[in-house]
């Protein structure tokens, strides 16, 4: 309904009714002389009202009174002619016109801000109303207000912007008046054109500008490794034999030119940190024995600054294998902490649990008094900015909001001396590379840089390649998928409508000590889960990515410390989720791809336990069943025989399918007049 009402002279103390108005011409709005005065009506609600006229023609030569709707003053004189005064003085008189400009699209969020926080805070600043009309490409801003506050809120838009970055110079640095009819002639240039930036000569001096850009760096010391005499006299024989009874650890040196050889590995604690008495001495009070395998191999390479791909699966040590040799890294520069203007070691997590899980592991191995934070989406962004300025050394971060801090400048990268990227390919997987790329952008070239992945696709050989310097890559295992051998794995071929009832009747086969993490593929059925259970009394917590970071905190500690013993969870529960006494993994929806499965699994028979994983399958999922037929058949597990005819029916099908399609397909040239 309009902003203003129509009301006929004869009818002024009966029903009042709203004139219908149609342009007379193809402009898009009529103007009529009333009284003196000039009354515009604009399509679609008449926005634009200039003059104090109260009665205008209608189409059919009757005149009508228009007033505005909530002025109870003129609601008392229905059926006489506005005159104008009052709530509604002539604006054109009695205020000057708005300063308008175009702003690009990309800046426009800037200039609002988070909830419109910005925008209220220019208005605030400088006296005047802002207001921005979007458009396909540009933006229009009008402020309106006095001459003073027109200038100064531009003044401040304009400082805001250039601390942003360089603007849209066509669209920006062209401003008007405007005066109700387009561009006026008072228009208005603000400030000299940018010169073009000739983006063929900065190519051409990419490497003198990257040596420009990082020549006052301070020093970098990465090898801190002094192999042992036992390790140094084992024989290649000795470590042949070792690394195949050790989950047949591989290792590749990446070198372009000559080879490196490959550092003997390590056996025990004492022989990989015999020069850090206190690092062994936390080890021994967690209770650690000896090393996992990737520890064993990581160590030796990872002490002597060489950068490292660490591919093994899930529950095996990966976090412990960059993060010990990262404490003697931060500890062991020539620049002593307070003057390094930053953080020394980052490293990147695809989800808030993983980063505030290997937060955790920094608290339990301190090591001489490092400080870290962990800075993750969600989480109380002031309070992280705060902390990271008090001064930390090592960040823990997700690639979102790290990115967000460094493009505010609230974060200093170019400090970081030690690099990790962990579950590489989950973060790959969850479209984070971007983000990834503008972080690596402002840190030193120089870096010791670690990839941890539990896979192998050809994204994160590409991202290794990218943005690590001829590394050694040590493999537990094969570099094929393939799930952890301390799980048995049993596979449920049923129907869609018999889930339910089957969960409900594995949940009563529980012992009291049993605890299990239950899969599903959306976060509705999450919910629907959980509630069902609590319904029924029995004690749940869900972990999904729409529930609150705090919720989500809270479900993920109560299950830790066995308040609750079933947790129903999506996939954001299968990396990196390190709760030991797991004994089930139940997968209610097969996950989307085969590594996830392999992933969620690994959640139970952790740290030398045993666990089993029951996992259920319906039609749907026939195009996964060869490939988890072959991950089976690798870990000497059962395959049930309907798996292998679900396989042979989606491979049929397939070829049917392919068959068809070569038959539907046209042969030779179309002619049109066939």
């Amino acid at each position: 309904m309009s902003d203003w009402e129509a009301e006929s002279d004869d009818e002024s103390r009966g029903k009042r009714t709203l004139q219908e108005w149609k342009p007379s011409g193809p402009r898009s709005h009529a103007a009529h002389e009333v009284e003196g005065r000039t009354v515009v009506f604009r399509r679609g609600g008449g926005r634009s009202f200039r003059g104090g006229a109260g009665v205008a023609p209608t189409r059919d030569g009757e005149q009508s009174t228009w007033r505005c709707r909530g002025q109870e003053e003129l609601g008392s004189r229905i059926g006489q002619p506005w005159r104008g005064g009052g709530a509604w003085e002539n604006r054109r008189s009695s205020e000057p016109e708005p300063l308008c400009f175009h702003l690009d699209n990309s800046f426009i969020g800037t200039v609002i801000g988070r909830g419109g926080a910005k925008i209220r805070e220019l208005e605030e600043s400088s006296g005047s109303k802002i207001k921005i009309v979007n458009g396909e490409y540009e933006s229009e801003v009008k402020i309106f207000g006095s001459d003073d506050n027109q200038n100064k809120a531009k003044r401040l838009i304009d400082e805001l912007v250039d601390g942003y970055g360089e603007r849209s110079e066509k669209d920006y640095r062209f401003g008007y008046r405007d005066s109700g009819r387009g561009l006026s002639d008072n228009t208005v240039t603000i400030g000299p054109p940018k010169p073009t930036i000739n983006w063929a000569s900065l190519r051409e001096n990419k490497a003198k500008y990257e040596a420009m850009k990082w020549e006052d760096l301070p020093p970098i010391e990465k090898h801190f490794y002094k192999e042992a005499h036992t390790v140094a006299s084992l024989t290649q024989e000795e470590v042949s034999n070792w690394r195949k009874e050790n989950n047949n650890i591989i290792c590749n040196d990446l070198h372009e030119g000559e080879k490196r050889p490959i550092p003997n590995p390590v056996r025990t604690f004492e022989e990989a940190f015999q020069q850090y008495p206190q690092i062994i001495a936390t080890i021994k009070k967690v209770g650690f024995q000896t090393p996992t395998p990737i520890q064993s191999q990581a160590w030796p390479i990872i002490l002597q600054g060489i950068d490292l791909i660490g591919i093994a699966q899930t529950g095996t040590g990966k976090t412990l294998a960059y993060l010990l040799p990262g404490f003697i890294h931060l500890d062991s520069q020539p620049i002593p902490k307070a003057e390094r203007g930053g953080p020394g070691m980052l490293v990147l997590a695809p989800t808030r649990e993983l980063a505030l899980q290997v937060e955790a592991e920094c608290a339990k191995y301190t090591y001489k008094g490092t400080k870290s934070i962990c800075i993750y989406g969600g989480g109380d962004r002031k309070g992280q900015i705060n902390l990271v300025n008090k001064g930390v050394d090592i960040v823990i971060a997700t690639p979102g909001r790290l990115n967000d801090l460094q493009m505010n400048n609230f974060v200093n990268l170019k400090s970081i001396t030690y690099l990790v990227l962990d579950e590489a390919d989950r973060m790959l997987d969850m479209g984070f590379e971007p983000q990834i790329m503008k972080i690596l952008i402002d840190v030193r070239p120089d870096r010791q840089t670690i990839m941890t992945s539990a896979t192998w696709p050809d994204g994160v050989r590409r991202l290794a390649k990218s943005y690590l310097k001829n590394p050694m890559m040590v493999y537990v295992g094969t570099l094929d998928l393939a799930a952890v051998n301390t799980v048995g794995q049993n596979i449920i071929v049923i129907p869609e409508e018999e889930k339910r009832a089957y969960i409900l009747h594995f949940i009563d086969s529980l012992k009291p000590n049993d605890k299990v993490i239950i899969f599903v593929g959306k976060k509705l059925v999450a919910d629907d889960l959980s509630s069902d259970f609590s319904l029924q009394g029995i004690p749940v917590q869900s972990l999904h990515g729409n529930r609150e970071q705090c919720d989500r905190e809270q479900a993920l500690d109560d299950f830790k410390k066995g308040k609750v013993r079933i947790l129903v969870a999506t996939d954001l529960a299968s990396r990196g989720l390190d709760v030991e006494d797991i004994t089930h993994v139940f997968n209610f929806d097969f996950p989307r791809n085969i590594e996830e499965y392999v992933h969620r699994i690994g959640r139970t028979g952790r740290a030398g336990r045993t666990g089993e994983s029951i996992t259920l399958v319906t039609r749907k999922d026939w195009r996964v069943a060869a490939e988890l037929i072959n991950i089976l058949e690798r870990a000497n597990q059962e395959v049930p025989e309907e798996l292998f005819l679900m396989a042979q029916r989606f491979e049929q099908n397939k070829i049917k399918r392919e068959s068809e399609r070569e038959l539907t397909r046209p042969r030779g040239r179309w002619r049109k007049d066939y």
